[in-house]
């Protein structure tokens, strides 16, 4: 089966927005980083930003 790879983004927040992140996922029952991913393709459609495709890989170790 085919999975999507993913890249590592490591951001500083101001406490107070990461507690309204967190409290905003929770309301919408997904994680920190589903939100962030969501918030951004809103942000991208909006504003009629391309958003690149992701590269698939199979899982029988090809990389």
């Amino acid at each position: 089966m085919a999975t999507t790879k993913t890249a590592t983004l490591t951001i500083r927040l101001d406490p107070g927005l990461k507690d309204a992140l967190r409290a905003a996922a929770q309301v919408e029952h997904r994680s920190i980083a589903n939100m962030i991913e969501m918030l951004i393709r809103e942000h991208c459609v909006k504003n009629d930003i391309a958003i690149e495709q992701s590269k698939k890989s199979d899982q029988r170790g090809e990389r």
